[in-house]
């Protein structure tokens, strides 16, 4: 019995070695093992045959048994999906086959504006600079606080994800009107959650990418996002009673983009060109209960490129929208484009942009487009920004205009003929997330009569990005 128990034992020590042990080098390590245990006398020689013997008859098993390459993917596949590990980049984590991500953004400034104070000949309708009693605020900028989270996985060759953005403010909102309504300065008041982002989208490297959801438009899109004021203040838009956003340079350079629902595709980038287009939700004339029967158009064309020591980026983006007429209101046909370019050469960056439009409004999309009577207002605009850094600080500055004619046979001597501004900045780079920012901006508004106005804004705080 004590030689059956000793023969036991041996054997699982030799099975515990011969399994860390690569297959080709396990029968002459099994050998020895035993030879060496006869030797010094830990086994007899009936039991050191006997052990030969049972290894002699051993293989063919062991071969049998060994899993199979379908197996060991299998299984490896069972160990994947069970196992959790840091994303490549951002904040997040992989689980399996499936990343999620996090990124946001936080940022406040105190703004200080000085308006025009005469209660006379500054009236313009439409006009974006400010009027009246110097004011401050705590506030956000441009942009509100955001929070985004993308799921995004590889399912039978197509790459999908589900894309999710609530971006909430600072300062306190009456919520008439959504999310971004007029500011509500008072106790017992609470801000806005603006759910911009919900949409899904699939692809493949080869194919492209096609979205559904509501996102960021495309026409306008590129003129926000390299705009120097995204990552501040710029024009307030109001500072008495701040809402979830200010204005930047929206509505004195470019028409904003937008998020919209939309059915969008992108191809694959080449050789630096790549192309989106798609059907949105047709939007109404602010002021008009239109029912629209066809859907709006987008497209956007980039192109990215390296040249020795400069790096670009242009674009050209255009939009068209049918709107049907209602009530004694005429249909008519809303349409702009817009071109762009940015350069980089070191340190220094530049920027020139310029758009144009009929029946498109001014400062947001079919936002004072007709007259009175549904007769098109024709727009364009442009701006110009250049920006130079060294080490972790930025200088920027940047000019701005927003013209909107008259339609054809109007006569309305306040409505807006144009709205500038200037922009001077300057940024600090404390951390890889946070950038404190200073600003000074002057806006100024200018009716098609006499009427004008103007004025002065200073801001300082900071933004933070994960």
């Amino acid at each position: 019995m004590r030689g059956k128990t000793r023969l036991l034992h041996v054997g699982c020590a030799i099975a515990l070695m011969t399994a860390a042990t690569p297959a080709f080098a396990q029968d002459d390590t099994t050998s020895q093992l035993l030879l060496r245990l006869k030797e010094k006398g830990i086994l007899t020689d009936e039991e050191y045959n006997q052990l030969m013997a049972r290894k002699a008859a051993e293989p063919a098993a062991v071969a049998t048994s060994a899993p199979t390459a379908p197996q060991q993917a299998a299984a490896q596949a069972l160990d994947d999906k069970h196992l959790v590990r840091m994303a490549d980049s951002g904040v997040g984590m992989q689980v399996g086959g499936v990343t999620v991500k996090f990124s946001g953004s936080i940022n406040g400034f105190y703004t200080h504006e000085s308006g025009d104070k005469s209660p006379t000949g500054t009236a313009v309708a439409g006009g974006l600079a400010g009027v009246g009693k110097n004011s401050s605020s705590v506030r956000n900028g441009l942009l509100p606080g955001f929070l985004k989270v993308d799921v995004t996985t590889n399912q039978g060759g197509w790459d999908v994800g589900a894309h999710f953005g609530l971006y909430p403010g600072i300062n306190s909102v009456t919520n008439v009107g959504g999310a971004n309504s007029a500011g509500n300065p008072q106790a017992l008041a609470t801000s806005g959650i603006d759910f911009r982002q919900t949409y899904l989208t699939f692809g493949r490297p080869n194919i492209g990418e096609f979205k559904i959801g509501r996102d960021i438009g495309l026409f306008g899109s590129d003129a926000i996002l390299n705009d120097i004021t995204l990552l501040s203040v710029g024009s307030t838009g109001g500072n008495v009673a701040p809402s979830n956003t200010s204005l930047g340079r929206i509505g004195i350079g470019y028409i904003y983009t937008d998020f919209q629902p939309q059915i969008t595709y992108t191809t694959p980038k080449i050789g630096g060109f790549q192309a989106s287009f798609g059907a949105f939700q047709p939007l109404v004339t602010i002021g008009n209960a239109e029912v629209n029967g066809t859907p709006g158009f987008q497209g956007k064309v980039t192109f990215d490129f390296t040249a020795d020591k400069i790096s670009g980026h242009l674009w050209a983006s255009g939009i068209t929208q049918k709107h049907d007429g209602v009530g004694g209101f005429p249909s008519y046909t809303g349409s702009g484009f817009d071109v762009g370019a940015k350069l980089t050469y070191g340190p220094v960056s530049a920027l020139g942009y310029y758009y144009d439009g009929s029946g498109l409004g001014t400062t947001g999309l079919f936002i004072l487009s007709t007259d009175a009577l549904g007769r098109k207002r024709d727009s364009n605009g442009f701006y110009g920004q250049v920006t130079a850094t060294f080490g972790k600080v930025t200088l920027g500055g940047s000019y701005g205009e927003s013209h909107l004619d008259l339609a054809s046979g109007e006569v309305n001597p306040t409505l807006v003929d144009k709205n500038s501004s200037w922009v001077g900045q300057a940024r600090y780079g404390l951390t890889s997330w946070i950038t404190l920012v200073g600003e000074y901006v002057r806006t100024k508004a200018e009716a098609h009569g006499p009427n004008e106005a103007s004025s002065d804004t200073v801001a300082a705080g900071a933004i933070l990005f994960f």
